[in-house]
């Protein structure tokens, strides 16, 4: 029996999950969210209707991209593992992981959902398909009303307005001028392998970015490098043969490398704010509730994914955006991957964050972590002894 991917073609986590499963020629099934087993019986084990879901040949059920590629990477692989063998390599793979999956919505959801005429004839059918397979006429068009609107209203809620969208724009055709700079060398993000950093950027650069076509033609356009990233990271083997077999497996950060320097300082320029904004929210938001009890979401639905709206300033544009605990939750990966460090390790890494200006990334704390129970993000207890930064 293979693993079974629930998930759609245009979902943004799917296509992390999916491309690790191709690279590690793990076989496995796909089936759509419209699945009536999906719908009847994942959906009420998970407690909410997300993807993707990754069901393994023992019938355990796992649910969240990164959680799911934990899982797989203690499996026999055919392929290259997800984590460098460098460790401090280890953590800035992190740090792409979660600016990917979670930095990226502002220009995946407004170049998704604001570009109607050329995008939306494909979306909606790209919609119909995985999420209401069979259903036409009247049927189909509210199902596909429904969904849109879910979506639209979420693009709303990541700060993509009428008056950030000019940025958005603009700060985004900044990175794939950078990532395909830095692509001139080296086959992925960190070398001839693909890891955590380049499952966490495909997210968004291949469902939303690479597939719908009004961003799909301004990738080929301004980033060829980028959208031959996309098809190598969907392709079972390394599909490298441009480089020559001349790129390491790994980046050595002995030595420079100002393309990756770049695409660090672009992390901590365009999304650093919102971390540390982010944090402030939750401290001030646990404050709030000191007999918050552990193992607990502190929600009205367990199943909710936010707390509450925060306001920062993104560029020098007012910007009001959702605040997830799954942020957090990404946010500890890089931090527990850097507590593993020894002291010359640990001594790198700060200078590599120093100079591309996330050393901030290292010293933000949440009051309490966050903590999945039962395919949630919940509450840790507190942790008192722990300096705070807010």
């Amino acid at each position: 029996m293979n693993h079974i991917l629930y998930g759609m073609p245009g979902s943004l986590y799917t296509g992390k999950v999916r491309s690790y499963l191709r690279k590690q020629r793990i076989p496995f099934e796909e089936r759509v969210a419209g699945d009536p087993r999906f719908v009847n019986e994942i959906v009420q084990v998970v407690g909410r209707w997300i993807a993707p879901v990754l069901q393994t040949p023992q019938g355990q059920t796992l649910q969240d991209g990164a959680m799911i590629i934990d899982y797989l990477e203690t499996l026999p692989q055919a392929g290259p593992r997800a984590a460098p063998h460098d460790p401090v390599l280890r953590v800035v793979a992190h740090i792409f992981e979660m600016f990917g999956g979670e930095g990226m919505l502002r220009p995946a959801m407004h170049f998704r959902w604001n570009f109607d005429e050329a995008n939306m004839a494909f979306i909606q059918k790209d919609f119909l398909s995985a999420l209401a397979p069979g259903k036409q006429g009247a049927e189909a068009d509210m199902a596909f009303a429904f969904a849109s609107g879910r979506m639209r209203k979420a693009t709303l809620n990541f700060g993509v307005t009428p008056q950030t969208a000019p940025t958005i724009e603009r700060t985004y055709q900044d990175f794939l001028e950078l990532f395909d700079k830095h692509l001139q060398t080296t086959p992925y993000l960190l070398g001839s392998s693909p890891g955590y950093g380049d499952y966490g950027l495909i997210a968004p650069l291949f469902a939303h970015l690479a597939r719908d076509p009004y961003p799909a033609q301004m990738m080929k356009r301004v980033a060829p490098r980028v959208s031959r990233w996309v098809e190598r990271m969907n392709a079972p083997d390394a599909d490298a043969g441009e480089y020559m077999d001349h790129a390491p497996e790994w980046i050595d950060l002995a030595q420079p490398c100002e393309s990756l320097d770049a695409l660090l300082r672009f992390v901590a320029e365009d999304y650093l704010p919102e971390v540390e904004a982010m944090v402030r929210f939750t401290n001030d938001w646990l404050a709030e509730r000191p007999d918050l009890a552990a193992g607990t979401n502190g929600m009205p639905r367990p199943g909710d994914r936010h707390i509450g709206m925060m306001k920062f300033e993104w560029r020098g544009i007012a910007m009001e955006v959702m605040v997830m605990p799954y942020r957090i939750l990404m946010l500890q990966r890089i931090q527990d991957s850097a507590a593993l460090l020894n002291a010359q390790q640990g001594a790198a890494l700060r200078a590599l964050l120093t100079r591309t200006g996330l050393q901030q990334l290292l010293e933000l704390r949440c009051h309490r972590r966050v903590e999945r129970k039962n395919h949630l993000e919940v509450w840790g207890p507190p942790h008192n002894n722990e300096r705070i930064s807010t």
